[in-house]
């Protein structure tokens, strides 16, 4: 059995198809390289989290949060009132950073390392492609 590209919308739409047709409210597949959960919710609709697992020593440059798959970048939730979030502020690896939105989906942006998040690599509204960088985390020493 060949492994399939977690980080590809088709693949990601396909199993949430698949979910939804099986009555199965969700799934999660974790591998060294990332992790994709799904859960299918009748009230809230789909939602969909992935992470890449790529690691950053300690005073290495700096890990760079990428898009996870097309869509147009929004630094906070669209329906939250207009924040002033500073730069650099310090975060948590579950942390979410922003949102990439797909239609009426919100794909949540998790920082994935606790850190400093020291830039903001795309402008807010812009339309970003898979694996297109948008922040810059600084990681503790």
């Amino acid at each position: 059995m060949s492994a399939f590209d977690l980080s590809d919308p088709a693949t990601i739409a396909f199993l949430t198809d698949a979910l939804t047709v099986a009555g199965v409210e969700g799934l999660e597949i974790s591998r060294p390289d990332g992790q994709l959960r799904i859960v299918v919710s009748e009230e809230g609709g789909t939602r969909i989290s992935a992470t890449d697992a790529t690691l950053c020593a300690a005073g290495s440059a700096p890990v760079v949060v990428k898009a996870p798959m097309a869509g147009h970048f929004c630094a906070e939730h669209p329906a939250a009132a207009a924040m002033s979030r500073t730069l650099p502020r310090s975060i948590s690896d579950a942390g979410i950073l922003g949102f990439v939105r797909v239609g009426q989906v919100l794909l949540p942006l998790r920082a994935g390392h606790s850190g400093v998040l020291t830039r903001l690599l795309a402008e807010p509204g812009a339309l970003v492609g898979f694996g297109d960088p948008l922040f810059e985390i600084e990681l503790p020493s």
